[in-house]
């Protein structure tokens, strides 16, 4: 029994073809097979989900029930929820348990979701491979020999493998497509400010965003229409109204497309990849829509513009972790300093603290101007160049990774080959507008990839359509 969408979920509850404890059942028989190999969940909430799952049945059986019944999902543990444990997946917050909810989790309780347990992660968010945290390794289900990418691994892994229909991520420079497109899902990040960060255990603030995984467009849709909207608690948070996503129609007039000739023609870009866009593009033509390459000057400034910003908003961030004021403390520490050093130094993984060190380095006194204030103009000017392109097209479109995913151990030892993963995902947290990844093919090796679109600021309502269309082959 595999079930496809919510939509196909809450078609068989209505029909009474399968109770909503069956369904529940049915992942957690699943976890409890396949997580062993996968170590994508660090904690199941089994007896809470069978509880939630009988309560919700009774709504459904009197027509009460909220727009997510039936729906099983998991949160990266990122994502605080009232009384549960949120680890960050770092030996810093290892016996952390939340006071509060996030704002999403409250959103989706609220409509009847199930949350199933909590999804391991790159430490503190901070990979592309999911070999960072505290907690192990996550496998990719394709192919276990590979990495599933990263931050978000373990909840690509859960929604690809089937241990639940959708999860929560977050996404600084790519967490969630990047992993989406290496295990053959749908991750959609919406725009910087339509979904409340409270409750998101921060890395880099003005890039930070919670979004989706799913296997199908629809669903994502869905999810963002109820976590999406104005929270008294993030004042970051856009004030407009939220659109009826899962609704959203493309315009009737044909599509207007960027590409991006330097991705697509990129010499890190693997060929099969490349020519299963072209075909994409070709496809998009041939419907009457308009696809056109354009020329993006500022490739090779995105990775190192991306990881001087985020490390000193990482290093600003993670400073309240120090073992007096938050997190995990030192046993071996005597007084001030050294609490204050070992704690960290034992708290925090390898590539935490290099990221750390990085961020305090650039925001440091003779270095600020030459770093993070040059990294802010350079950000400024990728916006610009970016809004000029959306002046003359409606979306745009480029590859999700240059690859396929990698063999564990393949990039650890390489933080540059690592991050250069993140190269075509980082764009749109710079700008700070909606970008999904949505699976179009299968690699010669066997494992997936996807195609990734971009859209205003805004402007999900597009963005959802046409992927959709896409997914659904046009």
């Amino acid at each position: 029994m595999e079930f496809k969408s919510l939509q196909h979920i809450q078609s068989q509850l209505n029909k009474k073809q399968i109770s909503l404890p069956e369904i529940v059942n049915h992942y957690l028989s699943k976890i409890e097979t396949k997580n062993k190999s996968l170590n994508a969940f660090l904690e199941v909430f089994d007896d809470e989900a069978r509880t939630s799952a009988e309560t919700i049945q009774k709504k459904i059986d009197n027509g009460t029930a909220g727009r997510l019944a039936g729906l099983v999902i998991g949160l990266k543990d990122n994502i605080v929820y009232k009384g549960h444990k949120v680890t960050a997946c770092s030996k810093m917050l290892e016996h952390f348990e939340s006071l509060y909810s996030a704002t999403v989790v409250d959103r989706l309780l609220a409509e009847d979701a199930i949350i199933i347990g909590r999804l391991n992660c790159d430490e503190f968010a901070m990979g592309s491979s999911n070999e960072t945290s505290y907690f192990g390794k996550v496998h990719n289900p394709v192919n276990t020999d590979f990495v599933p990418g990263g931050s978000s691994g373990g909840a690509a892994s859960a929604v690809s493998a089937g241990l639940c229909l959708a999860a929560l991520g977050s996404d600084t420079g790519g967490s969630i497509r990047q992993p989406a497109s290496y295990t053959g899902i749908v991750g959609m990040k919406p725009s910087y400010g339509r979904v409340s960060r409270y409750g998101l255990i921060a890395y880099s603030s003005s890039f930070d965003q919670i979004g989706t995984l799913t296997k199908t467009v629809e669903d994502a849709a869905l999810i963002l229409e109820v976590i999406a909207g104005k929270d008294e608690y993030d004042s970051t948070l856009s004030s407009q109204s939220v659109d009826a996503f899962a609704s959203a129609k493309i315009p009737e007039k044909p599509l207007r497309i960027a590409y991006i000739k330097d991705t697509l023609y990129h010499p890190s870009v693997d060929a099969e990849i490349k020519n299963a866009i072209l075909k994409k593009i070709n496809l998009l033509q041939e419907k009457g829509h308009l696809v056109e390459g354009v020329d993006f000057p500022y490739i090779d400034y995105l990775v190192p513009t991306y990881y001087v910003l985020t490390t000193a908003e990482a290093s600003s961030n993670l400073a309240r972790y120090d073992g007096i004021h938050f997190g995990y403390r030192s046993a071996n520490a005597h007084d001030i300093e050294s609490t204050y050093v070992k704690s960290r130094s034992e708290g925090f993984g390898t590539e935490v603290k290099r990221r750390i060190m990085t961020g305090t380095f650039v925001l440091s006194a003779g270095y600020y101007d030459a770093y993070y204030a040059k990294g802010q103009k350079v950000r400024r000017l990728i916006k610009d160049k970016t809004n000029e392109i959306f002046e003359q097209y409606d979306l745009i479109l480029l590859p999700t990774t240059p690859a396929t995913a990698f063999r564990f151990g393949e990039k650890s030892d390489d933080p540059i080959a690592m991050y250069l993963e993140d190269i075509f995902t980082v764009h749109a947290n710079m700008v700070g507008i909606p970008a999904i990844s949505i699976p179009i093919a299968t690699h010669s090796n066997g494992l997936p990839f996807g195609m990734q679109l971009m859209t205003p600021r805004f402007s999900e309502n597009l963005l959802l359509a046409t992927a959709e269309m896409i997914q659904n082959g046009l």
